[in-house]
């Protein structure tokens, strides 16, 4: 396993359209295996494979639970290769969201309160699921980067302004230390 860097905006790579997976093979787990490792080094909940550069529709979340008091937290991993969302619920909810391609960022974003998702996992078993709370959140977040889409993009252009504003003010900040 590996850490990857993690590509950030205004990269192009990542207004990239990930293409679908034909098969799961040992090159696939260890993407996976590496994108693992590099959401945790980084730390984040969820990282979809264009943030590391590779075009594929593969995205990895855990949110895991927070640990006991001295202890680490529950890892609870999950992989959706070729995700789609066959449903959504017509509640919204509004979650403060950030991205590891948009570092120290956040805005609220709405979103359905619950999607159907249909995905394979690392062994290429088939799975559809009611995904609810942060986890919808999260694999429609995640998702969005396989279209080529950033969470500032559901922004209203004067707020998402003033955050690429605020994330070119400290790129130039960290350049100059």
């Amino acid at each position: 396993m590996a850490i990857r860097p993690i590509i950030e905006t205004p990269d192009p790579r990542l207004r990239t359209r990930s293409t679908p997976v034909d098969g799961v093979d040992d090159e696939l787990r260890t993407l996976i295996d590496d994108m693992f490792e590099t959401m945790y080094d980084a730390p984040g909940i969820g990282l979809a494979a264009i943030q590391v550069g590779v075009p594929k529709r593969v995205l990895v979340i855990d949110l895991q639970e927070p640990a006991e008091e001295g202890g680490e937290p529950v890892r609870n991993p999950r992989v959706f290769i070729n995700p789609e969302i066959v449903g959504e619920s017509e509640a919204m909810s509004v979650y403060q969201e950030g991205c590891l391609s948009v570092p120290e960022q956040y805005a609220d974003v709405e979103r359905p309160e619950s999607v159907t998702v249909r995905w394979l996992d690392r062994d290429g078993a088939g799975h559809e699921e009611r995904l609810e709370g942060l986890l919808a959140t999260c694999i429609q977040h995640e998702m969005d980067h396989l279209e080529g889409v950033l969470f500032i993009d559901h922004l209203s252009r004067l707020k998402r302004e003033m955050v690429l504003k605020k994330l070119e003010k400290s790129s130039k900040a960290k350049r100059a230390a």
